[in-house]
């Protein structure tokens, strides 16, 4: 399927921003990020000072998604839309080496985040790779369980995130995901731009 020519800028921009949140943290974005709001979604702080400083410094879902999903131990996870490897790392430790968990985000910067983050865990059970949301490179009933922390929003082809999602997860299988909800409409001009890539 291709792309629309404003859907293609639309994905360069919100990689450009979010990839910024992974390369400097601290300075402002048009989304929080980091261990505070971390905090305030629900993490705990014992578990975020468990955690890489890489990982939490740069957290950007919209919820703890891989606090409340119910993963049995060794089961087959894809964290898609991983970002710096938080969500990752959690549910590698909650499923145990038993079982294994995919990382899949469109950001370089993130990912080298999630993979210093899980070098210096020692995490053996993750692995970081870069891939679409819309085109996942994963075989048809091949995970147990997904995680999906604020994505649908950032992706100009969220329709076709759904059916990838329901191709890879096995019969039975769960999909856990989180996003923001507008309460209203956005304006048309403010919907097909990056002004706010939230809509």
């Amino acid at each position: 399927m291709m792309e629309s020519l404003e859907s293609t800028r639309l994905r360069t921009k919100v990689r450009e921003a979010y990839s910024a949140a992974a390369e400097e943290p601290k300075i402002s974005h048009p989304f929080p990020v980091g261990r505070h709001f971390a905090e305030s979604l629900g993490y705990p702080s014992d578990l975020l000072d468990r955690m890489p400083k890489a990982c939490v410094d740069a957290f950007a879902g919209v919820s703890n998604v891989a606090l409340f999903a119910d993963l049995p131990s060794g089961a087959t996870v894809l964290d898609l839309g991983c970002g710096a490897g938080l969500d990752s790392l959690i549910t590698a430790q909650r499923i145990g080496l038993d079982g294994s968990v995919l990382g899949l985000d469109f950001s370089k910067s993130m990912l080298l985040r999630a993979r210093q983050s899980a070098a210096q865990l020692v995490q053996e059970n993750v692995l970081f790779c870069e891939g679409d949301a819309e085109s996942l490179p994963l075989e048809d009933n091949s995970i147990d369980a997904a995680l999906v922390n604020g994505i649908f929003n950032l992706n100009p082809a969220r329709a076709a995130i759904f059916p990838e999602l329901a191709r890879v997860v096995k019969p039975g299988g769960a999909v856990y995901l989180a996003e923001i909800i507008l309460c209203q409409p956005l304006p048309p001009e403010v919907r097909a731009s990056e002004i706010d890539w939230f809509a």
